[in-house]
């Protein structure tokens, strides 16, 4: 996702200027991440919220300032907020969080959760994702599915990026201990705000 970053922001800017099909592309490269991230939250309602999030990203398109990958980013907090909105509609009330705020990072020598989730569909991935502790849940799929780093799924989060990378790595562990993958459990799996599901820096 990162590699459409020029691409996007290009697109985001002629946008801005009231070039439509610039808003197409930058829909085009933005939207399958968003739409899985939302599928992570609300299940089968993620088009709905997605359409939500996209007229209010359209209208407030304006006020944006930023590069692509803080396009991502700010598109990705809409749509939690829409997301959490669709929620409360509901009144499904998110699952409450086993993390706490003050932890350590936990360093691990390599990133092998490749191997977690390489192997199964998308739908099944999610299905996974879904089950994790809502804030494990929103840190692997903002860093994964929307392919957001570290310092960005925090602000998304409104959370400190030690927490964020703690739940991802909780996450990512967890997810690839219910697919067996033992390498993971036992090198740990990590998330040192580097790198993400399929990207090696």
């Amino acid at each position: 996702m990162q590699a459409y970053d020029g691409e996007l922001g290009a697109a985001v800017a002629r946008a801005q200027d009231g070039d439509e099909n610039a808003f197409a592309v930058a829909y085009r490269i933005v939207q399958p991440g968003l739409l899985g991230y939302l599928r992570g939250l609300v299940g089968e309602d993620a088009e709905d919220v997605a359409s939500d999030a996209w007229l209010e990203i359209s209208r407030d398109l304006g006020r944006f300032r930023g590069d692509g990958a803080g396009f991502r980013g700010w598109t990705a907090t809409i749509a939690r907020h829409r997301a959490l909105d669709h929620l409360r509609r509901q009144r499904v009330r998110p699952r409450g969080t086993t993390l706490e705020q003050d932890v350590l990072d936990l360093p691990g020598p390599h990133s092998t959760h490749e191997q977690a989730l390489e192997s199964i569909s998308t739908e099944r991935a999610l299905e996974l994702v879904r089950s994790l502790p809502r804030d494990q849940a929103e840190a692997v799929l903002l860093r994964v599915v929307v392919g957001l780093d570290g310092p960005s799924v925090a602000r998304v989060l409104g959370k400190r990026p030690g927490a964020v990378r703690t739940a991802a790595y909780r996450g990512l562990k967890r997810l690839a201990r219910q697919l067996g993958v033992q390498d993971a459990v036992d090198a740990g799996v990590t998330d040192d705000g580097s790198r993400t599901l399929g990207e090696s820096k």
